[in-house]
C-alpha cells in the first residue's frame, strides 16, 4: 500500500470578513483626524485614503488583530499598519483631557463627587530584573498600574500615566497629587479601602473610603450601612473600566509599556466617543 500526498492546486492567500462593532461617528472622527494631521504634514499621499486607514487601526485596537494578518488582507507590509497604528494612538492621546482640566468640567456641569479606583493592565512576562516591578502580587501577575476617574454615571473623565504593576493606588494617587487637584476644583472623590490614608482631614475629608473592620474591632451596624451606600455609589466606577477593556487589545499588552500611557489615553477618547454617542 503506497501513500500518495497530493498537493492543493491554486493555492492564494485567504482574506474573511469580520464586523466591528463601532459606531461611524468614531470611524469618521478618526478618518478626519487623520485628514487634518496629512494637512498639517503636508503628506499627499498615502497607499489607502484616511477611512480605510482608520478601519484598519480600529479593527487592530478593538479586535487585538495581528498586524501581521490585517496587513495581508489590505496588499500593506507589516510595517505600514504598525505606522499607522503608533500615528493614530498618538494623536489621539493628545485629545485626552488634563485631570485639572477633566475635574473642573465635571465642576462646571454641576458635580459634586467623581469615582476613583485603579486597576492593573495584564502584560506579556519579560525576562530580566527590570521586569520584576511590573509583578503584582495582588493579581499575581505582571502588567501596568493606572488610575482612572470617572464621573457618577460612570463615564470615563481621565486616565493617569502607566506605572508598574507593584504600585499600590495611594502612590498612584500621591504621585498625581489627585487630592490638591480635587480641593481646587471643589470636588469629593469616591473610593475604595485601597485609598485608606490617602485623605487625613477628619474635619473636611475630600476622599471616602468606607469603614475596614480588624481582629480587635468589628464593625457597628452604622458602619456597615455606610459601606453598602458607599459600595452602591462607587458601582459605576465599574462600568467605566469595562468599557475602556471592550478594546480587546488591552487583553494582554503586547506593546512596548514605555507606550502604554498613550494607549491608555487614546482609547479614552474612543471610549468616550462611542458611550457618549
Amino acid at each position: 500500500m503506497t501513500n500518495t500526498e497530493k498537493r492543493a492546486e491554486d493555492t492564494c492567500a485567504l482574506v474573511y470578513q469580520c464586523r466591528l462593532p463601532l459606531s461611524t461617528r468614531t470611524v469618521n472622527h478618526l478618518a478626519d483626524l487623520l485628514r487634518r494631521h496629512l494637512k498639517a504634514i503636508r503628506s499627499r499621499w498615502r497607499i489607502l485614503p484616511p477611512g480605510k486607514i482608520a478601519v484598519i487601526v480600529l479593527a487592530v485596537l478593538r479586535h487585538d488583530q495581528r498586524l501581521a494578518d490585517v496587513a495581508g488582507g489590505n496588499n500593506v507590509s507589516e510595517s505600514t499598519v504598525r505606522r499607522w497604528r503608533d500615528e493614530l494612538i498618538g494623536l489621539l492621546a493628545t485629545q485626552a483631557p488634563r485631570l485639572d482640566r477633566a475635574l473642573m468640567k465635571v465642576a462646571k456641569q454641576g458635580g459634586e463627587v467623581v469615582l476613583i479606583d485603579g486597576t492593573l493592565i495584564r502584560t506579556q512576562r519579560r525576562t530580566g530584573r527590570a521586569d520584576r516591578r511590573n509583578y503584582s502580587g495582588k493579581h499575581r501577575s505582571h502588567g501596568l498600574h493606572f488610575l482612572a476617574l470617572t464621573d457618577e454615571r460612570g463615564r470615563l473623565i481621565w486616565i493617569s500615566a502607566a506605572r508598574p504593576g507593584r504600585t499600590h493606588d495611594n502612590t498612584a494617587a500621591r504621585h498625581d497629587h489627585i487630592l490638591a487637584h480635587l480641593r481646587a476644583a471643589g470636588l469629593g472623590a469616591l473610593a475604595d479601602l485601597g485609598f485608606r490614608g490617602l485623605d487625613n482631614d477628619i474635619r473636611d475629608p475630600v476622599i471616602v473610603t468606607g469603614y475596614t473592620a480588624s481582629r480587635t474591632h468589628k464593625l457597628t451596624p452604622g458602619q456597615k450601612d455606610a459601606n453598602r451606600v458607599l459600595a452602591v455609589g462607587r458601582a459605576p466606577v465599574e462600568h467605566g473600566f469595562a468599557h475602556l477593556k471592550n478594546w480587546r487589545i488591552l487583553a494582554k499588552l503586547r506593546t512596548d509599556p514605555a507606550r502604554a500611557t498613550q494607549l491608555l489615553r487614546a482609547l479614552l477618547v474612543l471610549t468616550n466617543l462611542e458611550v457618549n454617542r
